[in-house]
């Protein structure tokens, strides 16, 4: 036989070899390796314990080293405070830094509420009607400050913008029943003016954002609520009107967070609303509503979303594919837990591409953060799970 036909069969050994070897490569770590983001869960969070019900999670920096730290929101568990190391490793500082009571802490809201030029943090509580306030002592070491504890509810959310222009952090807290708004005197201490300022209602506030609904320069009020979720539109003065019926108006659904960002590119708000069907009550699709520029909305579900009973409970706007479009990434209860991510195609059209962006993760997500943890200037992406550990995951390439 001619050299030419060994050279031929020698060919075909090595490439038949090669897919041979390939192929015995466990799935999960071809997938792993080709997606843009990677689980570093296991020497990242080393010697962490995630595992007890997280419900909230914000990055900042903790303690004034230029890195994003953790601060994480616990059910009847210690609140946690984590420590960057500048390389996306982190290390659990809770007990030297913040008081470990057990609450059933919800949500978490972070400023600098006593103008001393550092971070303050507040963790609202639900069922044991317990919120607490702490204060920073410009090295990142927290001090229960008692300003609060005569403003108690059934809380599940807070957030902190400046509602009378004065350049302090108020706070807003949605509860079950009466919301409060409380005004800041600069000092941290708080006043409720919630009758003054709020056009009040009988709903449970599971979320909120304050954004400028209407483009007219303050910031209007959202309610993601268990029954029907409002828009209140702000005076400009810091005084809330209730005006769902005519700029909202789609009916009831228990929605459990709420998302504004402009999805369109035309600059005005538009909103994502995650929803459940808890208790069997709702529709637990999720809704897509487009502002007109002037603070009404359409809903464009039908055309706009993927057909859905996840029960969503987390979810978070970003530009995952670098497009210049806002997109989603959502935390799921059922349906195997998967994390879900909807890209935008510019259209107002968002097309599932889970598989192409996150590992196989089965987790019971409350919580998503996105921040850039390592320094190498993409964003990096923290899950906080109910169910089983926090996950941490690192963009490998854009």
């Amino acid at each position: 036989m001619s050299g030419k036909y060994w050279v031929l069969v020698l060919f075909v050994i090595l490439v038949f070899s090669a897919l041979l070897a390939f192929h015995t490569i466990p799935l999960d770590s071809q997938i792993q390796t080709a997606l843009p983001f990677k689980n570093v869960t296991n020497t990242n969070l080393e010697g962490i314990d995630t595992s007890k019900n997280s419900m909230d999670v914000e990055a900042v920096d903790i303690d004034k080293d230029g890195d994003l730290d953790l601060v994480i929101a616990k059910e009847f568990q210690p609140n946690q405070i984590l420590i960057n190391d500048g390389s996306g490793k982190f290390t659990d500082e809770s007990r030297s830094r913040l008081p470990q009571n057990r609450h059933d802490s919800e949500h978490i809201a972070i400023a600098d509420f006593d103008n001393d030029n550092d971070l303050d943090i507040i963790f609202v509580s639900e069922d044991d009607k317990t919120n607490e306030y702490y204060l920073n002592d410009g090295k990142g070491f927290f001090k229960k400050s008692s300003a609060l504890q005569n403003f108690l509810g059934v809380s599940n959310v807070v957030i902190a913008p400046d509602v009378n222009n004065d350049a302090h952090p108020d706070l807003i807290i949605g509860n079950r029943g009466n919301n409060f708004l409380l005004i800041n005197d600069g000092k941290g201490n708080f006043k409720d003016e919630s009758k003054k300022r709020l056009d009040l209602n009988s709903e449970t506030t599971q979320d909120m954002e304050a954004v400028d609904i209407d483009n007219d320069g303050d910031l209007d009020l959202l309610e993601a609520n268990e029954s029907i979720s409002r828009i209140l539109i702000n005076d400009g003065n810091g005084h809330f009107t209730d005006e769902s019926q005519e700029r909202l108006n789609i009916g009831k659904h228990q929605t459990r967070e709420i998302e504004a960002g402009d999805l369109d590119n035309d600059g005005d708000i538009d909103l994502f609303l995650a929803n459940v069907d808890f208790g069997g009550i709702g529709n637990p699709q999720n809704r897509l509503l487009i502002n007109d520029g002037k603070g009404y909305f359409q809903d464009i579900t039908a055309t706009g979303l993927p057909s859905s009973s996840l029960r969503t409970v987390g979810a978070l706007l970003y530009d995952l594919d670098h497009d210049g479009f806002l997109d989603i990434v959502a935390g799921n209860r059922f349906n195997g837990m998967q994390q879900l991510v909807l890209l935008n195609n510019g259209e107002n059209t968002f097309v599932d591409h889970t598989a192409d962006y996150f590992p196989k993760l089965d987790h019971y997500t409350f919580d998503v953060a996105f921040a850039d943890f390592n320094g190498d200037g993409l964003a990096d992406v923290y899950l906080a799970n109910f169910r089983g550990s926090d996950v941490l995951l690192f963009q490998t390439k854009p």
